[in-house]
């Protein structure tokens, strides 16, 4: 017969905690912190970081400590918190990489303003000589995809109204660009 100073006894022991004590937070903290220590150390494979995230693993763990369930084990649970604190902290390292590399490599040269462009493109020149009712057809065809049907709605006007302006405005944007 073994004794109650077994360790082979004492660990299959199961701690009893009751949500909220915070004498019973304390004594888990005691009973479990070298493990979550160990799980964190070899999921984020930095002392310090683990460290880091221990802390955090504790202090989500208080404060939500009163709603934890004694249905299951609280050290399973304290390592549930742990694996997504160890997630999360891994998802704002490669953050804080992407934000280091964006900082070194600094703000690219700005280059031309696309609407002065556009603006000085023969298409909006040519589309400035048509007139408005057929631009506005070819605009909401051609540049936001709607279809005859939705242009229609849009101007309040028959489908084969919108046919007949956007052959038009083709028509004369090829006479004026030569295409």
């Amino acid at each position: 017969m073994q004794s109650i100073d077994d360790p082979l006894e004492v660990k299959t022991q199961v701690e009893e905690y009751t949500p909220g004590s915070e004498a019973d937070f304390e004594r888990l903290y005691r009973n479990t912190y070298r493990r979550i220590l160990g799980t964190l150390i070899t999921l984020v494979r930095d002392r310090a970081v683990a460290e880091d995230c221990t802390q955090e693993t504790y202090e989500r763990a208080f404060r939500r400590w009163k709603d934890w369930r004694p249905e299951s084990s609280a050290e399973a649970w304290l390592h549930r918190i742990a694996i997504n604190v160890a997630i999360s902290d891994h998802r704002h390292q490669r953050l804080r990489q992407a934000g280091e590399l964006v900082r070194r490599l600094g703000r690219p040269a700005p280059g031309p303003d696309p609407a002065a462009l556009a603006e000085r493109s023969d298409l909006v020149q040519a589309l400035k000589k048509l007139p408005t009712k057929q631009a506005a057809a070819l605009v909401l065809r051609h540049f936001h995809g709607y279809s005859n049907r939705e242009i229609a709605a849009a101007l309040a006007i028959p489908e084969q109204t919108v046919a007949s302006r956007l052959a038009a405005a083709r028509k004369q944007l090829q006479a004026v660009l030569g295409r």
